[in-house]
């Protein structure tokens, strides 16, 4: 692979990291804050969209595994038809309509209609890792380019977003320390009007975002199909059959390497979803750092891209199950900023959230198509079985975020969190701690015990090659 095939390759990933990264950070406080959605309703929003989504997954990858071969490829054509529709349920779902009354299912239904389409992109994309070369080595390298291209990605999303809106979050009667003899009008005071008007400042600036971002998934798509070639599957014979799709996904689920990688990772990636889906709240409610939001989610995310090629050397090296290590990292870190809340120790907290968020973004990647290869070897006459590996994956861990964020938000509805006011009550302080620290700590270690048994080694993944190189 050509290093410019790498890069196209990379960069054709980017735009859904720009508008998930976006919508991760900034979904949830949106909807509180600027739409006056109850969090109730919002973590129906969330979690009825992420499912949407997780549903697709199976759905694409059964409809994708049918796709005859055409000239530009059998996986290109899907990335290409769905990116103008994604676009536009992207614009729409920042969009702040003029009724009150409707807004629960007007985001609930352009939400839900984001995610399945970038799902429709998803599945395709990262399934096509498997149709650029045969070499290991050389799809651990395009999986490289592509995991920084996404860290990037993500980071511009976060960047854009959090510029083109900071605006939006500020109140310049809430950043005044308030009196000592602190009185219930002070808390109960908005931060900000509400914006019943789409053409309002806050609703404004979400919508510039938007069409920013937009933009980003036209550049990427075009980049895509110019500079990839997709190739076929080059271990197939012409008497292999595709594994019908029901039967591939009972046989893959069958498969213990993958079934241990999927348990490890859906629990992990989970913990990282909470993270970033109640950063900046912790950030405005919780830490006094309402001011400073933007730029933590800048070193995170500037950290992350950094690392990545650290991460590729190292599990080279030592291996991809020791690199899993790394994962922890941001366990202690994030306990110390939910005890001590001191604005030096955020950004530090931050740089190192950067390099655990990194390894656990690289690492299932990476090793999905070692699961691939091992399935391969274990089923030689079969072939199509690699849309179902990803769109499966990509389900369970959808459904896990899923449900970790409708659960999150379900909590702020029970503590009682309100809307747009300068301070929240002591116990929605408490949960946002509680989301922040325990939660993701508990979720990584029990992920990282489960990757203990996984079962592909270095050497088990050496042989696997030398036989499928036998085999082709």
């Amino acid at each position: 692979l050509s290093i410019c095939g790498k890069l196209c390759y990379a960069i054709g990933g980017a735009p859904n990291q720009v508008a998930g990264s976006a919508a991760a950070f900034f979904l949830q406080i949106y909807l509180l804050d600027i739409a006056h959605i109850t969090p109730f309703h919002a973590s129906l929003v969330l979690f009825i969209g992420k499912a949407s989504g997780a549903v697709t997954d199976p759905v694409a990858g059964f409809f994708i595994s049918k796709s005859r071969w055409t000239k530009i490829g059998r996986l290109m054509p899907w990335m290409l038809a769905c990116t103008p529709f994604t676009v536009v349920s992207y614009f729409f779902m920042w969009y702040l309509p003029p009724f009150v009354s409707g807004r629960v299912a007007w985001y609930l239904t352009f939400y839900c209609l984001f995610q399945a389409l970038t799902t429709l992109f998803q599945v395709p994309y990262s399934a096509l890792t498997m149709f650029l070369s045969t070499d290991q080595k050389e799809r651990d390298s395009a999986t490289a380019y592509r995991m920084t291209m996404e860290v990037l990605g993500t980071l511009i999303g976060a960047a854009l977003q959090g510029q083109i809106v900071a605006s939006a979050h500020v109140s310049h009667h809430c950043t005044v320390n308030p009196p000592v003899n602190t009185t219930d009008s002070w808390h109960d005071t908005p931060s900000f009007p509400d914006p019943s008007d789409p053409l309002s400042h806050q609703a404004r600036v979400y919508m510039i975002a938007a069409g920013v971002i937009g933009g980003v998934y036209l550049l990427g798509i075009v980049t895509l199909f110019l500079g990839v070639k997709e190739k076929d599957d080059p271990y197939a014979l012409n008497s292999d059959r595709a594994i019908p799709f029901c039967k591939g996904l009972g046989l893959t689920m069958k498969h213990g390497p993958y079934v241990k990688l999927t348990a490890s990772f859906l629990l992990i990636s989970t913990a990282v979803q909470l993270e970033q889906s109640n950063f900046v709240l912790f950030c405005t409610h919780a830490a006094d750092l309402r001011n400073h939001f933007q730029y933590l989610v800048v070193t995170i995310l500037v950290s992350a891209a950094v690392s990545i090629p650290f991460w590729q050397k190292f599990l080279q090296r030592f291996g991809k199950k020791c690199a899993a290590c790394g994962v922890s990292w941001m366990i202690p870190f994030a306990v110390m900023l939910v005890t001590i809340p001191n604005l030096i120790l955020a950004y530090f907290v931050a740089f190192i959230s950067g390099l655990s968020i990194a390894a656990s973004l690289l690492l299932p990647w990476s090793m999905l198509p070692d699961v691939v290869d091992n399935f391969r070897l274990q089923n030689p006459h079969g072939k199509g079985h690699e849309t179902i590996f990803y769109s499966s994956y990509v389900f369970f861990t959808k459904m896990s975020a899923g449900i970790g964020l409708g659960i999150s938000a379900a909590g702020l509805e029970f503590t009682g969190y309100k809307p747009g006011i300068c301070r929240q009550s002591n116990d929605v302080i408490l949960t946002l701690k509680i989301l922040i620290g325990a939660v993701p700590a508990i979720l990584i270690l029990v992920g990282l015990f489960i990757l203990l048994f996984y079962p592909i080694t270095e050497e088990s993944r050496k042989e696997t090659k030398l036989a499928l190189e036998v085999l082709r």
